[in-house]
């Protein structure tokens, strides 16, 4: 039988720059090695003094690396850590009035700044999970997602093996850090102040104490590996204004015979062919019309 236990303790005090998370973590949980500690990217940017006086909208030009899309006052965009998501992670909750709070600098990092201290102070083996909510493309609602880890396997790797009914898993890889994350934001609450929880019952996912592993960084797909990495309407625009610095977005160059599908569904006039072949990872080289027949030359636009 597989049994997961997961809790948040109460009373822990309000965080403010320069607080030692570690000794406050141990102080009110009893940690044992294989632990999963996670804890609230809020209070990880509160104690680095990531609190500042100001809006989300002031904030966000300089924490955004490009917009990915936009819905009314909404913006979801690629941030400075590589993360799609709402204003950039910035949040104005849990903080004084006319404050915000951005997102750690190095959410990897200070996870294994606390695990360390951690392993100092309790002597303890536990892995670090630093979380931060997002939403999903496809479904309504938002859950807590890994942002930082430390000392665990953030996905388990079942391509390559055979299930019990003799199939090949190809691409199954679930992302148990932010299962870890998910789970435990169901103890921790929203409005609770119960930004710690530990997760028990995982210890194959925790690595060795002088291990780091590869963080929650891992987690992110590069530039172009994401089948959205404009919104709709964002991504019609985009092709049609066909500037180079938005090309690694729409991801590797199509094969020449899903150009030509492509191409075939849409009017044949200049502007949407160059848009097609920008969206494609292609070139539009030139072009004539007679009036009778389009005759247009393309080649693959490169990196």
């Amino acid at each position: 039988m597989n049994r997961l236990e997961v809790w948040a303790p109460d009373g822990l005090p309000e965080v403010a720059e320069g607080d030692d998370l570690a000794a406050m973590v141990a102080s009110a949980t009893d940690l044992r090695d294989g632990d999963v500690v996670v804890v609230t990217s809020k209070v990880v940017s509160k104690a680095e003094g990531l609190v500042r006086p100001g809006d989300r909208d002031e904030a966000l030009e300089a924490e955004t690396t490009r917009v990915v899309a936009r819905r009314g006052p909404t913006r979801v965009v690629r941030n400075r850590l590589g993360l799609t998501m709402a204003a950039a992670g910035i949040d104005a909750s849990n903080v004084p009035a006319g404050t915000i709070a951005l997102l750690p600098r190095d959410p990897d990092g200070s996870a294994r700044r606390l695990r360390s201290d951690l392993l100092r102070r309790t002597g303890a083996n536990v892995g670090v999970v630093l979380t931060d909510t997002a939403g999903r493309a496809w479904r309504r609602g938002q859950t807590d997602i890994a942002i930082g880890a430390a000392g665990l396997h953030v996905v388990e790797d079942h391509r390559g093996r055979t299930d019990p009914h003799g199939h090949d898993l190809r691409v199954t890889l679930p992302a148990v850090a932010d299962e870890i994350a998910a789970a435990a934001e169901l103890v921790q609450g929203k409005l609770a102040g119960r930004p710690v929880a530990v997760v028990r019952g995982r210890s194959d996912l925790v690595l060795p104490a002088d291990v780091a592993g590869e963080g929650a960084t891992a987690l992110i797909r590069p530039e172009g590996e994401d089948l959205f990495g404009f919104g709709a309407r964002e991504a019609v625009v985009r092709s049609l204004a066909g500037e180079a610095s938005d090309r690694a977005p729409f991801g590797a160059t199509a094969p020449a015979t899903e150009l030509a599908e492509a191409m075939a569904r849409v009017p044949l006039d200049r502007v949407a062919v160059a848009a097609v072949c920008f969206a494609h990872g292609w070139s539009l080289e030139s072009w004539s019309d007679d009036g009778t027949h389009a005759v247009a030359q393309v080649s693959p636009a490169g990196p």
